[in-house]
């Protein structure tokens, strides 16, 4: 799930509005409930991510857990602050102790809260110059490893483990322990249960550890009593039995809760089963069940001497009687109300999340630094909520993505971006073109207007141009000009121009090696193209023809260069044919 859509709350009301933990109506157990319900909230979003612990241990008012994920110190601080807690201090014997159980026989290095925020180690003193990750250095206990690096080159982090004799090993924070050990603190804890011979109770706390021999749990804890299956959270000192609020883990219900017109929460069973009457929280199979005839919509509730259909916490009953419908919970401005929360409506109720730009964190939305994922191309300004992207000199934001910059001039002529490591790779402002000058390179305007892109005024600005039509036309597309209608009205009073847009700039142009110089590119029009063609074709013509004629007079001239004797044969048929005429 997103950080900033982190679900906070997910019940219908909070308790401070219509019910406490029992069901009754607003009196001194209403911020219990809603300090238990954002408790128990908070270490659900925590656990988002799908880490478990691989064991815990409460005392007192403290609980400790371990968790076997590989993770360098920062990532394991970061996961023990998600769920309200934070990397374990090992202070005194007894947190050593509780360290020594924690681990039992698990074998790997795991990162405790102690490390070496600045400076150099201090070999004098009892933490060695180190801190807590709690920003202090009381402690009656040390256990750190004989060969401790004092050198300010030295590892800065502390992990321990079962092989080492729990000693205080320097490690370096960016490298990957085998996993962590949290610290949690609470108030109001409760004892464990009472247990009858042949009975067990079964604990699991908010952080997500489960075990049986367990002297103090936190608030939000649940207990199982087995083999009547009874359930009980822990408020305020005191272990409350199932259904409770169907605000808090829907109630301790197996399948739903509901709260039906008196107003006491009560859990419901799918068709074909019925509510144990002993726990009131389990379903077991029924050969009757007194809903089926009623068609309800979700469940039912004994009225009296008969049944009548109720809705799933988060619905009310509709007219017939037997259909639900969903509140519109988020009219009700009493929700949702702590800093930088809003409410959204979901089916069945609502949810308390961040608003965009925060993060949950203990409970609370802080404010997310987005420019520490370098979400900008040139500069990131974090702000509460968001961020500003903004531009180096001689950039200016893109106007179709704000978080990227384009070059910009804003006048007639300036400098060309070029490569430090290749003067002639140089770049130019969108409507600019290239320039060398004395070996160096500029950026000139571009005169759009002389290449005739308007149907009839344009008018030149830095790096594009903007079209204009006469009066009784309009502009359409930016750049061409449609007599207007009747209909069309004038929008400028008959003043001449109808309108003025201004047409997508022109493509970036980058300098070639060693570029001509040119302070206006040329221009070329259709009819001096179509001139240009047919003088080629005209010259190719003519060179064609004189060649043939030359070609022609040459031969003439050897035909006639003396006279022609002819062959001896031809020469007697001639005589022959003149004495017999």
């Amino acid at each position: 799930m997103p950080a900033k859509q982190f679900l906070t709350q997910t019940s219908r009301q909070t308790g401070a509005m219509r019910e406490d933990l029992n069901g009754h109506s607003r009196g001194s157990n209403m911020k219990d409930v809603t300090g238990l319900f954002v408790l128990v909230l908070t270490f659900l979003v925590g656990r988002a991510g799908g880490i478990e612990p691989t064991s815990g241990y409460c005392i007192g008012t403290q609980c400790f857990t371990v968790f076997q994920e590989p993770s360098d110190f920062s990532a394991a601080q970061i996961q023990c602050g998600d769920q309200g807690g934070h990397l374990m201090t090992v202070r005194s014997t007894v947190s050593h102790d509780i360290l020594n159980i924690l681990l039992g026989t698990w074998t790997g290095r795991f990162w405790i809260g102690l490390h070496l925020p600045s400076g150099c180690p201090d070999a004098a003193a009892v933490l060695k110059g180190f801190q807590w990750v709690t920003k202090d250095s009381g402690s009656d206990w040390f256990n750190w490893a004989p060969n401790f690096d004092s050198s300010c080159s030295s590892h800065r982090c502390v992990s321990v483990s079962q092989e080492d004799d729990l000693k205080w090993t320097q490690e370096p924070c960016e490298e990957r322990a085998d996993g962590f050990l949290c610290e949690y603190s609470f108030s109001d804890p409760c004892k464990d249960l009472k247990v009858a011979e042949g009975e067990t109770v079964t604990y699991r706390t908010p952080m997500g550890f489960v075990g049986e021999d367990v002297l103090s749990l936190p608030p939000g804890s649940t207990a199982v009593r087995m083999p009547t299956k009874t359930k009980y959270v822990c408020s305020s000192e005191q272990w409350l039995q199932a259904p409770w609020s169907c605000e808090i883990l829907q109630g301790g219900c197996e399948y739903k809760c509901a709260v039906p017109p008196h107003n006491v929460p009560s859990c419901y069973c799918p068709p074909g089963q019925i509510i144990n009457p002993a726990n009131k929280v389990t379903c077991e199979a029924s050969a009757e069940d007194p809903c089926l005839p009623l068609r309800c919509a979700h469940a039912c509730y004994k009225k009296g001497d008969s049944y009548a259909c109720m809705c799933d916490h988060g619905f009310k009953l509709a007219r017939d009687g037997r259909s639900c419908t969903n509140f519109t919970d988020c009219r009700d401005k009493r929700l949702c109300t702590g800093e930088n929360f809003k409410c959204v409506n979901v089916p069945g109720g609502f949810q308390c999340v961040c608003k965009d730009g925060y993060k949950i964190k203990d409970g609370l939305c802080v404010d997310v630094d987005e420019c520490a994922s370098a979400p900008c191309e040139h500069r990131c300004t974090n702000s509460p909520g968001g961020y500003t992207c903004s531009c180096y000199e001689g950039y200016k934001e893109d106007s179709k993505s704000p978080d990227k910059c384009s070059l910009h001039c804003g006048k007639e002529e300036c400098a060309a971006e070029c490569d430090p490591n290749d003067q002639f790779m140089c770049f130019c402002p969108d409507g600019y073109v290239a320039d060398e000058r004395g070996g160096r390179m500029f950026c000139i305007d571009i005169d759009e207007c002389s290449f005739s892109y308007c149907d009839q005024g344009c008018k030149n600005t830095y790096g594009s141009y903007v079209c204009t039509c006469s009066a009784g036309y309009k502009l359409v597309g930016e750049f061409r000009c449609v007599k207007r209608s009747e209909g069309d009205g004038d929008p400028d009073g008959g003043a001449g121009v109808s309108g003025a847009g201004t047409t997508p700039t022109m493509p970036a142009i980058s300098a070639a090696p060693y570029p001509e110089p040119t302070r206006q590119p040329s221009v070329v029009t259709v009819a001096g193209l179509v001139g240009i063609i047919v003088c080629t074709v005209f010259v190719v013509v003519l060179v064609v023809f004189l060649v043939h004629h030359i070609l022609r007079l040459g031969r003439g001239k050897k035909e006639s260069a003396g006279p022609h004797k002819a062959p001896e044969g031809e020469a007697h048929g001639l005589q022959q044919l003149t004495s017999d005429a």
